[in-house]
């Protein structure tokens, strides 16, 4: 199935308007100071809030910046642990510019995010993230707190010590392939001794570290 079509609102920005990529969009506001931008999976919605009153997409944006997304009420699953971490990415195209977070399940808060890297993959964005929790846990001294991942394809690379991607390396994605590189040589210098979790998504719905862009 091909990706959805993005479209993206450029409020504030080197041009601004209504632009049917994110390499389009990304011009416009990469190192542009203050910079307000929204994507939208339809061009009628993109336009219609581009022509509409940008204060509240703006308001919108401002609450998502701040971390602290709306937290799911997982008492209702008393199987999810919630003194843990979650991790996911997100990549608009395949590849494409990819980036990734970790957030803690009972609060919402984000306690990571790194990107997005340009030329990349979502299998790799969240492996990068899980070996990314993982380090970040272990630096804290807190070798037990679980971490939740949605990616089959994140837990068999860091069970192999080594991701298995097709991606070609190129001068687009090379600090991404550095990463890579950095990635896998902490996971052969260290022991894992976080859990590793699968999160169920059709029983708890997205996974907290969800960017909210499918």
């Amino acid at each position: 199935m091909a990706p959805r079509k993005k479209f993206y609102v450029v409020w504030n920005g080197l041009a601004t308007g209504v632009f049917d990529s994110w390499e389009e969009c990304r011009l416009q506001v990469e190192g542009y100071p203050d910079a307000k931008y929204k994507s939208f999976d339809s061009q009628e919605a993109a336009v219609a809030a581009y022509r509409g009153n940008p204060e509240e997409q703006l308001d919108l944006l401002k609450s998502i910046a701040t971390h602290r997304p709306e937290v799911t009420n997982y008492d209702a699953f008393p199987e999810i642990r919630q003194d843990a971490l979650a991790v996911d990415a997100a990549c608009s195209k395949n590849p494409g510019p990819v980036e990734y977070q970790g957030v803690w399940v009972r609060t919402g808060e984000r306690i990571f995010h790194a990107g997005p890297f340009e030329g990349g993959t979502n299998n790799i964005g969240e492996y990068l993230a899980l070996v990314h929790g993982l380090a970040l846990l272990k630096q804290q001294g807190r070798p037990n707190v679980p971490i939740y991942t949605d990616s089959k394809t994140a837990r068999a690379w860091v069970r192999n010590r080594a991701p298995k991607t097709s991606l070609v390396p190129s001068a687009k994605n090379a600090e991404l392939f550095k990463m890579l590189g950095r990635a896998t040589e902490w996971l052969r210098a260290n022991a894992v001794t976080n859990p590793i979790l699968t999160w169920d998504t059709p029983q708890w719905g997205e996974i907290p570290a969800d960017f909210g862009r499918k």
